[in-house]
């Protein structure tokens, strides 16, 4: 539950966005958004402390050095050894999967069959059957990115399109959030904020207001 954690290491921690983001896997504009409360879904914060993934004295070390990369503790990495195997996918989620594979197939065809079921959680023969369109369900399959559908993270599937690029002798597309359109999107999320602000201290005055008239 990356997500989940990462709002707890927000909420409770002076750690910067680019560690939390590094500690739990995700793009930084996702702690970001986490952080302004404009993320698409609301988390609950899991404490990694109490999880015994994460030491208050490795908390401690980053927050005295923001270079700092933050290590789990030897229970969690031991326990991630012993679980690795194929992806588990929610039921709510697993009707999404053949859209997210359509994606993959259109936009970084160089990526293994192999490296997409390591990645969604699926079959060779379910992606072959989505590439040459003999899938049961082909009609109604649309590529649609399968970050947004909440079946990988962005830094999952950047590393994956890198490795393959690399492999295939070509270059990885690079992340333009991340740079041009970072500070534009960061902005907006501002902004954002400040409406919300600003919107709930007019809401407030307007409560003193009325509350003074009926004292009057």
């Amino acid at each position: 539950m990356p997500h989940a954690t990462a709002a707890w290491l927000v909420d409770n921690t002076g750690l910067t966005f680019v560690q939390i983001a590094d500690y739990c896997g995700i793009h930084i504009l996702e702690v970001q958004a986490i952080a302004d409360e404009t993320a698409a879904t609301k988390y609950t914060g899991r404490d990694p402390v109490r999880a015994h993934e994460l030491s208050m004295e490795e908390i401690e070390k980053g927050q005295n050095d923001p270079e700092y990369k933050l290590k789990m503790t030897k229970q969690a990495q031991d326990t991630i050894r012993r679980t690795r195997g194929p992806r588990y996918t929610p039921v709510s989620k697993r009707q999404d999967k053949p859209d997210g594979i359509a994606w993959i197939l259109k936009n970084h065809p160089e990526v293994s069959d192999g490296a997409i079921g390591k990645l969604i959680g699926t079959t060779r023969n379910t992606i072959a059957a989505i590439r040459d369109r003999s899938h049961w369900n082909s009609s109604n399959i649309v590529a649609k990115d399968p970050v947004t559908l909440g079946l990988c993270s962005q830094r999952e599937l950047d590393a994956l399109v890198s490795k393959a690029a690399k492999k295939a002798g070509i270059k990885a597309p690079e992340d333009s959030r991340f740079e041009g359109d970072r500070e534009a999107l960061l902005e907006e999320l501002r902004a954002e904020r400040t409406a919300a602000n600003e919107a709930r201290a007019a809401e407030e005055a307007s409560e003193a207001a009325g509350n003074d008239e009926t004292a009057a």
